[in-house]
């Protein structure tokens, strides 16, 4: 073989090496800063602004809660549903990839972890709704549309209907 050729062959693969270890490190770092976390406060929310500079974000009033919509840069959507007490009771997401849900569920991930291991061992497919005391998940889709929501039943403002996290 050929010096030149294999040289040349060993440098393109490192050079796509390098591409994909940075695709990968982009989209881990895109996930870590999508930080809506159930159950935190209105601080939370406003620190996901800051942290997610370029993304674009909204806000809505609707009877006895607010909403905040965070558009990742990766196409997915996140909403946080705020009491008027400040803290976020559920939240929602639609997209083309599933958000990093320890990072929306914060201190609720073990235990949502926990009832889907169980779902696991039993071997049940399809869409994964979780109904425990104190948290709702439901979580569905296929690649490239994927939609869910997580909510603390106990955190509902009053008069807010489970439906209406969406």
């Amino acid at each position: 073989m050929n010096l030149k050729f294999l040289i040349r062959s060993r440098s393109q693969l490192v050079c796509r090496q390098a591409v994909l270890v940075a695709v990968l490190m982009t989209a881990v770092f895109l996930s870590l800063r999508a930080s809506a976390a159930l159950g935190g406060d209105l601080a939370s929310v406003d620190a996901d602004q800051k942290q997610l500079q370029s993304v674009k974000r909204s806000m809505r009033a609707a009877g006895n809660y607010t909403v905040y919509e965070i558009q990742t840069g990766y196409g997915t959507s996140i909403r946080e549903y705020v009491s008027p007490a400040g803290k976020v009771f559920g939240v929602a997401w639609d997209g083309p990839y599933l958000p990093d849900l320890r990072q929306i569920l914060s201190s609720y991930y073990d235990q949502f972890e926990q009832a889907a291991a169980q779902r696991r061992q039993l071997h049940q497919r399809g869409p994964l709704f979780i109904e425990e005391p104190g948290l709702v998940v439901y979580s569905g889709g296929h690649m490239r549309a994927y939609s869910g929501k997580a909510y603390v039943p106990e955190e509902l403002p009053q008069g807010v209907q489970p439906g209406e996290i969406r």
